[in-house]
């Protein structure tokens, strides 16, 4: 065989191989749609607004037996989910006394399609919902809480470092690594863990054009050691240690930087059982309580 040859063939190989990656990188980076087939068993609002663009859909269950503006909460849901599957916060939270405020993400439910979603679309998307809270005159501006699960979690942790006004923020079950993102859809995908794990993150950024600065700083493990030290927002951090999708090393990541940090370990089985263990609501009730609740007297007027 030919030098020429020779390398005509490698050539093909790599541009076999890097097509054959980029396919597999869309494929990771889509995520499953599923449609909301059930709604909110108390009175509520169909609302919608902009982001990036695109229409996110939500529910806006309000408070309105309250004579003033309202504490509200916002719950975000998390990778290939939907608001309808995160209902199991939402309405224990509405009993409390919360109005809550659900949405899809881009590419999610019933909200419009979104070609490169990244955690960085989860932050995007939350902000604006938080925009859309800040316009209504029955929400308090001062007491909007929210709780994130997964990937969810994820965007409310980097909304914090974008300066969002969250006055209190429950996390469940959050990745704080890209690796771990990817390697949890990989297994979800049925997709060898390597070399994919290793090598679709770097086409991933190239395909959503996110410069690595931005990724660098996109690091949950800082912005909440950050946030902590200035006690900025009350964050509660929990996670299962049953989790067999994201472990919940990625909760002691974060003690390892700031041990005292707030927490919670669980023992439910699975990603999205958290709410399901007996040590779950009474922290999160408390917590939320001591934040938005509680603050209203020492507020300043207006």
């Amino acid at each position: 065989m030919s030098i020429v040859a020779w390398m005509v063939g490698s050539a093909g190989a790599f541009t076999g191989s890097a097509a054959a990656l980029y396919g597999l990188t869309v494929k990771a980076q889509r995520p499953r749609l599923i449609r909301n087939e059930t709604c909110p068993p108390v009175p509520y609002e169909e609302t919608e607004w902009q982001s990036g663009g695109a229409t996110l859909k939500g529910w806006f269950m309000p408070q309105a037996m309250l004579s003033g503006p309202s504490p509200v909460i916002v719950v975000a849901h998390g990778w290939s989910s939907n608001r309808s599957r995160v209902l199991r916060y939402a309405l224990p939270l509405h009993e409390q006394g919360y109005a809550i405020l659900m949405y899809d993400a881009r590419s999610h439910g019933d909200s419009d399609y979104y070609k490169t979603p990244t955690g960085l679309q989860f932050r995007d998307d939350l902000l604006s919902a938080i925009d859309w809270l800040l316009r209504r005159p029955d929400v308090d501006p001062a007491r909007i809480g929210v709780v994130g699960h997964s990937l969810g979690a994820f965007g409310a942790v980097l909304a914090l470092d974008a300066g969002a006004p969250i006055a209190a923020l429950v996390t469940d079950s959050m990745p704080v690594r890209l690796s771990t993102m990817i390697g949890a859809e990989l297994r979800r995908r049925k997709l060898p863990q390597f070399p994919l794990a290793q090598l679709i993150p770097s086409f991933m950024l190239w395909r959503s054009r996110i410069p690595r600065k931005t990724v660098h700083r996109a690091d949950p493990v800082r912005i909440l050691n950050d946030n902590a030290s200035s006690r900025r927002t009350p964050v509660l951090l929990v996670h299962s240690r049953k989790d067999g999708f994201i472990p919940s090393d990625e909760l002691h990541l974060i003690l390892s930087r700031t041990p005292d940090h707030p927490h919670l370990f669980v023992d439910t089985e699975g990603h999205s059982a958290s709410d399901r263990d007996p040590a779950f609501w009474p922290a999160v009730t408390a917590f939320f309580r001591d934040a938005l609740l509680n603050s209203d007297s020492e507020r300043s007027p207006g």
